[in-house]
């Protein structure tokens, strides 16, 4: 590794150790990154100040001068006023707005780790990410500081924008000399990206400066293929690293720009993309699936490039939307330990039912549990490798997930006997639901927090709509009330929304087997959906 500029040495610290990390392949020469950079910095150094890069819903469009100056006073403000030094971690929270990304920018410039939250995430959950990270600074939108501050996390230093206080962040960051980027190794931590885990404890994932550019420099460029003028637009939210690398890194890296939404459901997006003349869109199959029925009633000729990820796209719905507007998705398959997509495909090369094959860069393979890979046309675990790799934040799960140089995702595939890789389903407990991922075990720790239950369990019951819905199965103490409402009502004061069951079925007792162990696999097919039922049993 490279000598680090980072003064608080936590997070290089805390990487795993040498063995255990995954083989990384720098096989494009756009890949040869030089020891020094600051990715924040390369970034904003490109495009000329006049050119726009955010624009909001209400109409109003940031420059790139705009945002290098407003970067500027962020990063002044951040080691001059709150004392925050590099290599220390920065928690970043609110809805996606442009202050949000100039956040972003501005801790990365500053040669701070960036740690960026759902403005959905409570108090529980947030404290649990800022005692992993050892977070002492946060950066807040005012809208969405209240659970923040209910999180109680010692020693946290809070400063909020977008309020109209005199300490407001935004109202303390006057004008300024430039700021100098501060001198990071390429493989400095930039950015942790939390993910729910099998467990439900989150697993802090890091990523180093050049994998900013390397998620640029492969899927975007070789895939993507960005242009200038394009204006970006899309659902998820900056503290998912699709959402990062859609509506901020490949924008910039290609010196076009985007269209940041605060609400971007269905509803929004079609509107949004009529009247803003979008071309590149990033959402999840969910909402190509809503939108189908009220795409025929918008203006959606400026979108060339569709891009779905964060769960399976199932054949017909990539059908359905070619037949409506004549666009073909580009699907993909990423993950936050990988920072972005790795196997996808594009244009003629598109075949609906499968992922695409490895993004150049990487490569991919289908292997048995001991890591022999299998004959084309059987199922197996996906492992990949390429610029990018897992590193997860002292975690003994980082075993799990690198196993012999190559990072297994989780997921069972198929690779076809040319080269396509098709999705068969997860490999382990988690639920995807609507692009999100959920661990089961997470939401049973939350029901249990409840005083009135006993036992609890979490499947994914299959969903037209979503893919998957939570569903969860819980043992009352004698006596106690079988409000199933109240117990729903519980879960989402506990956790994020999207995270709480759509229904909770009551049992006198879970099914286990004789050594106690919890059959998942008897719920699921009780919820409609059978599934494999050998591993649960082992």
């Amino acid at each position: 590794m490279n000598p680090s500029a980072h003064v608080d040495t936590f997070a290089r610290d805390h990487l795993p150790p040498p063995d255990q990390w995954p083989g990384l392949r720098f096989d494009l020469p756009e890949l040869d990154y030089p020891d020094r950079l600051n990715c924040a910095a390369e970034l904003l150094s490109g495009p000329a100040a006049d050119r726009p890069v955010f624009h909001t819903p209400a109409g109003g469009t940031w420059t790139y001068g705009d945002l290098r100056t407003r970067v500027d006073r962020i990063a002044h403000l951040l080691s001059r006023d709150l004392g925050v030094v590099p290599g220390n971690r920065v928690l970043l929270r609110g809805p996606t707005t442009p202050w949000l990304a100039a956040c972003w920018l501005a801790v990365l410039k500053a040669g701070a780790v960036a740690v960026t939250v759902l403005a959905q995430q409570r108090p529980h959950e947030l404290a649990t990410m800022c005692e992993i990270a050892r977070i002492d600074h946060a950066l807040c939108d005012i809208r969405a500081v209240d659970d923040l501050a209910k999180a109680e996390i010692p020693g946290l230093r809070i400063t909020t924008y977008g309020g109209d206080a005199p300490d407001d962040l935004l109202n303390r960051a006057a004008p300024e000399e430039p700021y100098t980027a501060v001198d990071t190794a390429a493989d400095d931590v930039a950015l942790i990206a939390f993910t729910s885990g099998t467990t439900g404890r989150p697993k802090g994932c890091m990523h180093f400066h050049r994998d900013v550019l390397a998620i640029a420099d492969t899927f975007a460029r070789h895939v993507l293929r960005p242009h200038p003028e394009d204006v970006f637009t899309g659902s998820p939210p900056l503290g998912f690293t699709f959402g990062l690398g859609g509506l901020v890194v490949f924008p910039m890296r290609a010196g076009a720009s985007a269209l940041l939404l605060e609400q971007a459901g269905p509803r929004q997006l079609l509107p949004a993309i009529a009247e803003h003349r979008v071309s590149v869109l990033f959402t999840a199959p969910t909402a190509y699936r809503a939108m189908l029925d009220e795409v025929d009633a918008y203006d959606v000729s400026s979108l060339r490039r569709c891009v779905s990820a964060g769960e399976n796209l199932p054949a017909a719905t990539w059908r359905a939307w070619h037949e409506r507007t004549g666009l073909r998705v580009i699907n993909g398959i990423g993950a936050t330990e990988l920072l972005h997509i790795f196997i996808s495909a594009a244009d003629e090369h598109i075949r609906p039912g499968t992922t695409g094959v490895p993004v150049p860069g990487w490569q991919a393979r289908v292997q048995d549990e001991s890591g022999a890979p299998v004959p084309d046309g059987e199922p197996g675990l996906l492992a990949v490798r390429g610029p990018v790799g897992c590193r997860y934040l002292a975690d003994p799960r980082q075993r799990e997930y690198v196993r012999d140089g190559w990072n297994v995702t989780g997921d069972t595939y198929v690779r076809e006997p040319d080269g396509y890789f098709r999705y068969v389903a997860r490999a382990d407990d988690m639920i995807i639901s609507a692009g999100y991922n959920i661990a089961g075990p997470e939401v049973e720790e939350a029901l249990l927090r409840h005083p009135d239950v006993l036992e609890a369990a979490v499947v994914g019951r299959p969903d037209e709509a979503r893919g998957e819905v939570v569903v969860a199965y819980a043992v009352l103490k004698e006596g106690a009330s079988r409000d199933t409402e109240a117990l729903r009502a519980f879960v989402r004061s506990e956790l994020a929304p999207y995270k709480c069951p759509r229904e909770v079925v009551l049992l006198d007792a879970l099914p286990r087997t004789a050594t106690g162990k919890l059959q998942r696999f008897r719920l699921r097919a009780a919820s409609g959906d059978a599934g494999d039922t050998d591993g649960d049993q082992q």
